[in-house]
């Protein structure tokens, strides 16, 4: 009997290891629990609720082909290798088979598991699955990892031009196993369950991932270089959710996308090219996470950045985080990440940038609270944007960089459209007064609205001292946005 150890790969079709495991004899399913390690990795309510709802549409997919998943309750990742070998004596398992995460805690996980089933004869198969290449093999010629996204990019091309790696085919039903599948819970305790308009906003299960791709390359696709910086426009795939919990694959994503782009990836329409970019700067972090596991472990990838003399500044850091700064822009961003579990990406970029330059608040706090609260976080992603904000990452913003935010507003929500969503309380200001209303004459600018906690140009100096007295740091190009 093979066992197959689903984690963030919730999904049938394209799945590695799953195919593998079918391919060997017959398959049972396992999917572990584990709060207290959810706990220690920030995972949001929201994200723990919307795996939960995804085991539950894979349970039933999986039943389809007569293979039952077993939910089992490890609280902590160390208590995984017990767990799963008990499992594997109940069934008489001969191979557990996973798709690989990354990450120390994930590999020290799959580390131990591999030696406990090793003790007992059993056998740990472990695959490439979530990402197009495999860390370590796309490297600088000194043989390290690249820490700037363009020169890692290049031999990605160079690598999708010798071949582009194949969709694994969906395993077809096994004959019935005399075992009954568990009930996936629908909540766990310490996760309370988001409200059903955000559920409902992210609706669970493969059909739903398949057909927000099909209708994101069907058109939107096409625009994407220029819609995707509009905050009021659907003009982003709206999968991070579904690709971050596994439910679909990036290489499901690069087939569909090149198929509409005529077999390019490189060239062709300029939307599908950037989009693909995107693909490969979620490659380019999650790499960064296996060759730099300091960043993993709440660490600056520039450690020169770790003398930087971050605020203690309680009160501003909770403004920043109730969407009350008074900065229309930060504020309807906020609100769009507290109601819905997401953040527009242009607007990742100008909250962190405000909360580590303007505030001169330690990133590691806005990385903790957008993971606590992001229904697509994910460690490699979000760590790689927070520090590329905050000058202390990869590849990262040359620290004078220091985007405007009543600026970046103007820019990219001309006539407000996506503050008076958020921000019902300054539906009234014209187009003009709405993205600086402390500017609108009046001593108190609108009722109920915070006065801005920060003056932007002072702050901005504020920044600039405290980045320029750190020792020596070499300042590469390269940008991110």
């Amino acid at each position: 009997m093979q066992l197959i150890w689903f984690r963030t790969d919730l999904r049938v079709h394209d799945n590695t290891a799953l195919a593998a495991a079918c391919a060997q004899g017959p398959t049972l399913a396992v999917w572990l629990v584990s709060p207290a390690q959810w706990h220690q990795h920030d995972d949001a309510p929201c994200k723990v609720d919307f795996w939960l709802r995804n085991v539950a549409a894979l349970s039933e997919q999986l039943a389809a082909k007569h293979i039952p998943l077993l939910v089992r309750t490890v609280d902590t990742w160390d208590k995984a290798p017990q767990a799963l070998l008990k499992l594997c004596q109940e069934h008489t398992i001969s191979t557990v088979h996973c798709n690989e995460e990354y990450g120390v805690n994930e590999s020290r996980r799959d580390v131990a598991v591999q030696q406990a089933l090793d003790k007992e004869g059993i056998a740990f198969s472990s695959y490439l699955d979530g990402l197009l290449f495999k860390p370590g093999s796309i490297l600088t010629k000194t043989g390290n990892y690249f820490q700037v996204f363009s020169q890692f990019r290049k031999v990605c091309y160079e690598r999708l031009h010798q071949s582009v790696p194949a969709v694994v085919r969906a395993p077809s039903a096994q004959a019935p196993l005399h075992v009954a599948r568990d009930e996936v819970p629908s909540h766990v305790q310490g996760f309370p369950t988001p409200s059903p308009q955000l559920q409902a906003l992210w609706p669970a299960g493969e059909d739903e991932a398949k057909r927000r791709l099909d209708h994101f390359v069907d058109e939107p696709i096409e625009y994407y270089n220029t819609e995707r910086d509009i905050p009021s426009r659907p003009g982003t795939s709206q999968l991070s959710a579904y690709l971050a919990a596994g439910v679909v694959s990036p290489r499901q994503c690069l087939h569909v996308a090149m198929t509409h782009n005529r077999g390019e990836f490189d060239s062709g329409n300029v939307g599908a090219v950037t989009w693909i970019n995107e693909l490969l700067w979620r490659e380019f972090y999650k790499h960064i996470l296996v060759g730099y596991p300091r960043v993993s472990m709440h660490r600056a990838f520039r450690s020169e950045t770790e003398a930087l003399a971050w605020r203690h500044a309680p009160k501003e850091l909770e403004a920043w985080q109730r969407g009350r700064t008074g900065i229309p822009i930060i504020d309807a961003a906020m609100r769009q990440l507290l109601e819905t579990g997401w953040m527009h990406n242009r607007l990742r970029m100008v909250v962190a940038m405000f909360l580590t330059k303007n505030l001169l608040i330690d990133w590691r706090e806005g990385e903790r609270f957008f993971m606590r609260h992001l229904i697509d976080g994910d460690l490699a992603a979000n760590n790689g944007g927070w520090q590329w904000s905050a000058s202390t990452g990869t590849d990262a913003a040359p620290y004078f960089r220091i985007f405007n935010p009543h600026s970046q507003s103007s820019r990219f929500d001309e006539h407000g459209v996506f503050l008076k969503q958020w921000l019902p309380e300054l539906a009234d200001l014209n187009s003009k007064e709405i993205h600086n209303p402390a500017s609108a004459g009046g001593l108190f600018g609108p009722a109920g609205y915070p006065q801005p906690i920060v003056d932007l140009g002072k702050s901005r100096e504020r920044a600039l001292t405290a980045f320029k007295n750190l020792p020596q740091r070499q300042v590469s190009g390269g940008h991110h946005g």
